[in-house]
């Protein structure tokens, strides 16, 4: 494993008590960062705060966080600030899929909650966080999407409209602190084989692989790799960006 330099950094990692998320609290704790989980399950958050290898900067946390309320993510800002001091990175990556079907078949309470997971938590989360970042002059925001958001999946309207959006208010964001300390990218995974395939038909999940040239899924630490150096010191002339992770899949 190549080594990234995160220590002494505190590193908010959304959802972070299982599939991508957690992989990405393992990266960062390996790489010298305190970890502050925000997540709606706070027992594995909790759990998976106590696994991660110690790190000098302090213990790690976990916060219950629901990030589509705005009341909840604001008082998650408060206590990791009154723990912590700082929010020096802010990983998004709580999500969902959402059940697969045609936009015109698809359920409407679906739709609203696939959207106001992807996209309104993680609206919420960059916008209670980034006057921390922007008042320190320092900050690494880095957001789950996909390639779904790039190219469309038949079958998955919510989810892949939801992440087009991310993608596109991280090019928004990423702009408006360009002038500061502040960076704000993204990164855009084929499928990864994580517990949210719970949530897929296997027929979703077969068209998937078949348009991944690798022939194989993504695996949970190749996403976090990624993430930890856009999360690090040295991401200093990148913002607005998307960052591939498709397994060749991606024609842009």
């Amino acid at each position: 494993m190549n080594t990234i330099d995160l220590q002494g950094r505190v590193a908010v990692v959304t959802g972070g008590a299982s599939g991508i998320g957690a992989a990405i609290t393992q990266r960062f704790a390996e790489s010298g960062a305190r970890v502050v989980i925000w997540d709606r399950q706070l027992e594995p958050a909790r759990q998976q705060a106590s696994a991660l290898p110690a790190v000098a900067a302090g213990s790690h946390l976990a916060i219950e966080v629901d990030v589509t309320d705005h009341a909840s993510v604001q008082a998650a800002v408060a206590a990791t600030c009154a723990d912590a001091s700082r929010i020096d990175i802010l990983c998004c990556s709580a999500g969902i899929t959402g059940p697969n079907a045609t936009s015109w078949e698809y359920p409407v309470d679906a739709w609203k909650q696939v959207i106001d997971v992807n996209l309104h938590g993680l609206y919420l989360c960059c916008r209670e966080v980034t006057p921390v970042m922007l008042e320190q002059d320092y900050g690494r925001i880095v957001n789950i999407a996909s390639v779904a958001g790039l190219e469309g999946n038949p079958n998955a309207p919510a989810y892949s409209a939801s992440k087009a959006a991310v993608i596109a208010l991280t090019k928004s964001l990423g702009k408006e602190t360009a002038s500061s300390g502040v960076r704000v990218n993204c990164v855009t995974p084929a499928v990864v084989r994580t517990p949210l395939f719970a949530q897929m038909t296997q027929q979703h999940i077969d068209y998937m692989l078949s348009k991944i040239p690798m022939g194989r899924f993504g695996e949970v630490e190749e996403v976090a790799a990624m993430v930890a150096w856009l999360a690090s010191e040295e991401c200093s002339f990148s913002t607005g960006a998307a960052f591939d992770l498709t397994g060749g899949r991606a024609t842009y």
